[in-house]
């Protein structure tokens, strides 16, 4: 057996050993172009035409089925930890002031701290919020509209300027 075909053979078993472990989707594509420089290896066709038909065929695969798998493999994926945050209601714990750099918001019986999404409104003690996102280890939140409680308005901040 030709040198070539061996190579593709091992290639499309590694690619696809390695999306079973993985689940990923992520080499399946390269399997697909490898199964292809495999027939063509086995056709007799020249080197180039297999390398150029392997990355070929797994660019083509990538682009235009990754999007659909993803969208139906990963549908029932269970978002963990932090992901799962986003778009829980919390309860202000310690009032959320951005300009002070302070805040901590509590959801689902754990203390987070939380910097509020316009930095013009402070939330007080007992705010009711919506977890809008979350950007390192604080969460970003907004008041919760339907939480049944009066809204809170911007603040004008004053500045005061140092006197000379």
């Amino acid at each position: 057996m030709d040198n070539l075909v061996v190579f593709w053979v091992v290639a499309l078993i590694a690619f696809s050993l390695i999306e079973i472990f993985t689940m990923g989707l992520t080499t399946i594509w390269f399997a697909g172009g490898s199964l292809i420089a495999f027939i063509v290896a086995l056709l007799g066709g020249p080197l180039w035409l297999q390398v150029t038909l392997m990355v070929l065929v797994s660019v083509l695969l990538l682009i235009f089925t990754r999007p659909i798998a993803v969208k139906y493999f990963n549908k029932d994926r269970v978002r963990t930890n932090v992901e799962s945050m986003v778009g829980k209601q919390a309860i202000v714990i310690s009032e959320v002031d951005n300009l002070q750099g302070i805040g901590q918001v509590s959801v689902s019986g754990n203390e987070w701290s939380a910097r509020s999404s316009d930095d013009r409104i402070r939330l007080p003690e007992g705010t009711v919020v919506r977890v809008l996102a979350v950007s390192g280890v604080k969460l970003i939140v907004g008041q919760d509209t339907e939480a049944g409680q009066p809204e809170i308005k911007p603040e004008e901040r004053v500045s005061i300027e140092p006197e000379e």
